[in-house]
């Protein structure tokens, strides 16, 4: 491993009168830069999707919906890739260094396909730039994951996950205030990228100013001695890294919950990619709105999963007692209500489609967060950013991937009723396979807790 991602060394410990006034300050100081930090992730990722109906336009019959969606399927399939393979390599890195490293190089890939329009002469070079781009993207959740197991305990990091989790919803919500402005300031719809990526560029040098690594390396004892928080099975070998067989074959690849979560996780992000990176698309092209009007109704799904996610957090600690499936099913039957509404109101006015839009992405949120919190609490904190790149593999390349090339394909042959129609399926599928989790209660303790 490169000598600059390895983990920092534990510091000499603190005496006893600076332990709880340090903690409290680095806590607030390592949240701040993994919420920054990955709300940036989300400025340099989805930006082709914004772009899609300029590249259309600039460049008529040589595109189709479906060759672009490949585009979006290869940065996604490539994200839960990198997630899942990155995130093994973060279980066993520095996540001060780590993110920031990814959000730069993201940023970089970013603005050349806004100032280089030359690549869009090949298909096969939008291809495979989206890819790449969504391999560094995919160092974003990890160390986030891996932070948030070694700064906040079992019994807080239901709401404080929530919290964080609302990160990507303003990243995407930004992300297309940033295009839209920069397409205003430039006179170039190159901009939707290349401002994006001047801004994520600079949030990547202040999170690697808040991020540390472990409280050991600041001097501090673990957060389950801070906390006197111990989850039932806790030992001090939690404390040190991982070989990747002990992270791989003991704690990921025999656990029952994982594998139906991550099934769960496919359906999901099916219905989430599904209906945001297409909300350009459908609405410019079928429904002939602005694209004015359009980034409103992006903003508004981003948006409205703010309160959503939170609320979704509060009670899966609260109301079911730190069972995530319920909350999970609930939210997602919600979510069906949602996508339904956009689904009939397909000749109706664009205020049904913000309502839609603003209800679905309300409740969705929720449950890729609860999937994501879930898969950490199943497994030891020193495997946490592998078990979540495990679900996100399956959610970015197989639900988020066929969200990508599938519904551009499924709009081209069946047009928009066969996508609403494999969207509904999807939301009932995630309810079906999250129930299989319904004995589960989060612990922090690998998954042995019983209903």
């Amino acid at each position: 491993m490169l000598s600059f991602l390895k983990p920092a060394p534990a510091a000499t410990p603190l005496p006893p009168e600076r332990i709880d006034p340090e903690y409290r300050r680095q806590r607030q100081r390592v949240f701040a830069g993994i919420f920054v930090g990955y709300a940036a992730f989300y400025l340099v990722r989805n930006n082709l999707a914004l772009a899609m109906p300029d590249i259309l336009k600039e460049y008529p019959g040589r595109f189709t919906n479906a060759q672009l969606g490949t585009g979006l399927t290869a940065i996604i399939v490539a994200y839960g890739l990198s997630k899942f393979i990155m995130g093994s390599v973060s279980d066993r890195s520095n996540p001060r260094v780590f993110l920031p490293l990814g959000l730069l190089l993201s940023a970089g890939i970013i603005a050349f396909f806004g100032s280089v329009k030359a690549i869009y002469a090949s298909l096969a070079v939008i291809i495979v730039l989206s890819a790449l781009n969504g391999w560094v993207n995919g160092m974003g959740w990890p160390p986030c994951g891996k932070t948030m197991v070694h700064w906040f305990s079992a019994r807080e990091r239901g709401t404080v996950v929530s919290f964080w989790n609302v990160a990507h919803n303003i990243g995407g919500m930004l992300v297309a205030w940033i295009a839209t402005a920069g397409v205003f300031v430039f006179h170039d719809w190159g901009a939707k990228f290349y401002l994006n990526a001047l801004v994520a560029a600079c949030v990547a040098v202040f999170a690697w100013f808040f991020m540390r690594d472990t409280p050991q390396s600041c001097g501090l004892p673990p957060i389950e001695v801070y906390k006197n928080d111990y989850p039932p099975d806790y030992s001090e070998k939690h404390e040190r890294t991982f070989t990747f067989r002990e992270i791989f074959f003991e704690n990921i690849l025999y656990n029952k919950f994982l594998w139906a979560i991550a099934a769960a996780n496919a359906f999901v992000y099916f219905v989430r990619y599904g209906v945001v990176s297409w909300v350009p698309v459908y609405l410019e092209t079928s429904k002939h709105l602005s694209v004015k009007e359009s980034s409103i109704a992006w903003s508004l799904f981003e948006f409205a999963a703010i309160p959503g996610t939170i609320l979704c957090g509060w009670v899966s600690d609260k109301v079911f007692k730190g069972r995530r499936a319920p909350a999970t099913i609930l939210f997602m039957a919600l979510t069906l209500a949602g996508v339904l509404l956009y689904w009939i109101n397909m000749r109706g006015p664009v205020w049904i489609d913000y309502a839609a839009l603003f209800i679905a992405g309300f409740f969705i949120y929720g449950p890729v967060m609860l999937i994501g919190l879930h898969a950490l609490e199943l497994v030891p904190k020193k495997a946490a950013g592998t078990a979540a790149g495990f679900t996100g593999f399956f959610g970015n390349t197989i639900g988020g991937g066929a969200a990508g090339t599938g519904v551009g394909w499924i709009s081209d042959h069946f047009q928009w009723n066969g996508v609403f129609l494999t969207m509904t399926v999807c939301c009932l599928l995630t309810m079906a396979f999250s129930a299989l989790t319904l004995g589960h209660r989060a612990t922090g303790n690998g998954g042995k807790a019983g209903a």
